[in-house]
C-alpha cells in the first residue's frame, strides 16, 4: 500500500469515527449533568446556579476565623482572637521547640518533650480548657462534635492533631524536626474525629 493511499484511509477512518461520536452524543438527553445549554459557554453564565435555601429557622453558618500567621516558627494570632484562643496559642508557643516523647506531657504539664495528645493537651490547658491531659483515644469523644470556628482538635486511637487559627499544631515531623510544630499545611482529616471546645 503506498504512503498516500495509507494517508486517505486513515483520515477517512478519522471522519467516521467523528461522526460516530457526533451522532452519539446527539443521541443522549439533553439533561446530562455536563451538557452545555443552549447559547454555548456564555448561556452558562446566564443561568445561577440552582442553590437550595436553608429553613428560615437555621441559624447562619459562623464566619471562617482569622488566620493567626508564622513568623519564624512562632504562631502569631490575630487581633480579634478570643483571650481563650489566645492563650491556647501562646501555651503551644512555649512547647513548639520540644522534642517528640511518647508518653510526654501526660506525667506533668511542663516536660521535657511531649507526644501528639501531650502537646494538645497542653495548648488546650493553657486557654483553660481542658483540666488534666488526655491520651488520643479520649479525645475523640472530648468537648462538642464538629469541628470549631477556632479551633478543632483531629482524634483516632492512635493520633491527635489540633487546627487553631488556621494553623495545624502537630508533631508530626518536617524539616523543622519531629515534635510540637506549627504547620501552615493542613493534614488529611480522613479517619479522624473532630472536636472542638463549646463556643470556639
Amino acid at each position: 500500500m503506498s504512503i498516500a493511499r495509507g494517508l486517505a484511509v486513515r483520515a477517512a477512518l478519522c471522519t467516521a469515527l467523528a461522526l460516530f461520536a457526533t451522532a452519539l452524543v446527539a443521541a443522549l438527553p439533553e439533561t446530562r449533568a455536563w451538557a452545555v445549554p443552549a447559547g454555548g459557554v456564555s448561556g452558562l453564565a446566564q443561568q445561577p446556579p440552582t442553590v437550595p435555601s436553608a429553613p428560615p429557622d437555621a441559624p447562619a453558618p459562623p464566619a471562617p476565623a482569622p488566620r493567626a500567621i508564622l513568623v519564624d516558627g512562632r504562631a502569631v494570632a490575630p487581633l480579634d482572637v478570643p483571650a481563650a484562643v489566645r492563650r491556647v496559642i501562646a501555651a503551644a508557643n512555649r512547647i513548639r521547640t520540644r522534642p517528640y516523647v511518647w508518653g510526654g506531657g501526660h506525667g506533668r504539664w511542663w516536660d521535657r518533650g511531649y507526644d501528639c495528645s501531650g502537646a494538645v493537651s497542653y495548648a488546650l490547658h493553657g486557654g483553660e480548657l481542658l483540666g488534666s491531659p488526655l491520651p488520643s483515644g479520649p479525645m475523640m469523644s472530648w468537648g462538642s462534635p464538629g469541628a470549631g470556628r477556632w479551633i478543632t482538635v483531629y482524634a483516632n486511637a492512635g493520633h491527635a492533631y489540633a487546627v487553631i487559627a488556621g494553623l495545624r499544631w502537630d508533631t508530626a515531623g518536617n524539616r523543622g524536626g519531629t515534635g510540637p510544630r506549627w504547620h501552615e499545611e493542613m493534614a488529611d482529616g480522613r479517619g479522624f474525629v473532630a472536636r472542638h471546645p463549646s463556643g470556639y
